[in-house]
C-alpha cells in the first residue's frame, strides 16, 4: 500500500469502500495526513441496481444476486441487496463465486432456481471476468444489471454507476490544487454527484424483452 511507503508525498486515491473504515484517512470532510480522494459508492447504487432491474422486469419475482465471497464488502453488499429486495417485493437468492469454475455453477444454480433476472455485485473479479458472466448471462437468457458499463458496451444489459470521468477530472483538479500548495488533509473526500445509466437495446432484443416507456430516454447511453 502506498500509504505505508511514505507519510509525506501526497496520495490521491479512487476507491468503492469506505475509506474512513479502511483506514486511509480519518474523516470524509478532513481526511488528515498525506491522503485524500474520492469514494466511488459503489455499494450504496446497489438499490438503484435493483430498481432498475425492477423496471425492466415489472413481473419478476425471485431475483438472482452474485458476489464474491472474499471480497471487503460483501456482507454490506449483501445487506444493501435484501433491503432493496424487500422494499420492491423481489426474494433474494444469493450465490458466491470466487473462480471462474464458480460462476459457471452459479449461473447452473440461477437456471435451476428459475430467477427472473440477476444483479451483479460490486467485485473486481468479476471486471476480470465479464465476458464469461456475459456470455453465461446471454446463453442462459438471465436479464443482467452490471455495476459498470463497460460490462454493457460489451454485451450486457444494463448497468447503473458513478461517472468515474467526472471523479477523474475532479481527481485531476485535486493534482493541481496539491501541486499550487493546497494539503490532502485539507481537501474533503470526493463523493460522486454524476451517475450513469447504460443501456444495450439489442440484448434487450436478444431477451425479448420491451423496454419501457421513458427509460430510454432517461439513459446517458443507449448501445443498439
Amino acid at each position: 500500500m502506498a500509504q505505508a511507503a511514505t507519510t509525506t508525498i501526497p496520495i490521491i486515491f479512487a476507491t468503492a469502500n469506505d475509506p474512513v473504515r479502511d483506514g486511509l484517512v480519518k474523516s470524509i470532510n478532513r481526511p488528515g495526513g498525506n491522503s485524500t480522494g474520492a469514494f466511488l459508492l459503489n455499494t450504496a447504487l446497489l438499490p438503484k441496481r435493483f430498481e432498475l432491474l425492477r423496471q425492466l422486469l415489472p413481473n419478476a419475482r425471485l431475483v438472482g444476486f452474485l458476489v464474491n465471497p472474499n471480497g471487503a464488502t460483501t456482507t454490506d453488499q449483501i445487506r444493501h441487496a435484501q433491503s432493496a429486495g424487500r422494499t420492491l417485493a423481489l426474494e433474494l437468492l444469493v450465490l458466491n463465486a470466487a473462480t471462474p469454475t464458480e460462476i459457471d455453477a452459479a449461473f447452473s444454480s440461477l437456471m435451476q432456481h428459475g430467477v427472473d433476472g440477476l444483479v451483479m455485485g460490486n467485485d473486481p473479479f468479476f471486471q476480470v471476468r465479464q465476458d464469461q458472466v456475459i456470455a453465461l448471462a446471454a446463453r442462459h437468457r438471465i436479464p443482467t444489471v452490471y455495476e459498470w458499463s463497460e460490462f454493457v458496451r460489451a454485451g450486457g444489459l444494463a448497468a447503473y454507476s458513478t461517472d468515474r470521468v467526472e471523479i477523474y477530472r475532479q481527481m485531476g483538479i485535486y493534482v493541481s490544487r496539491i501541486l499550487n500548495g493546497a494539503t490532502p488533509a485539507d481537501l474533503p473526500i470526493m463523493q460522486p454527484t454524476k451517475f450513469e445509466l447504460v443501456i444495450n437495446v439489442k440484448t434487450a432484443g436478444a431477451l425479448g424483452l420491451k423496454l419501457p416507456d421513458g427509460l430510454q430516454q432517461l439513459a446517458d447511453e443507449v448501445i443498439e
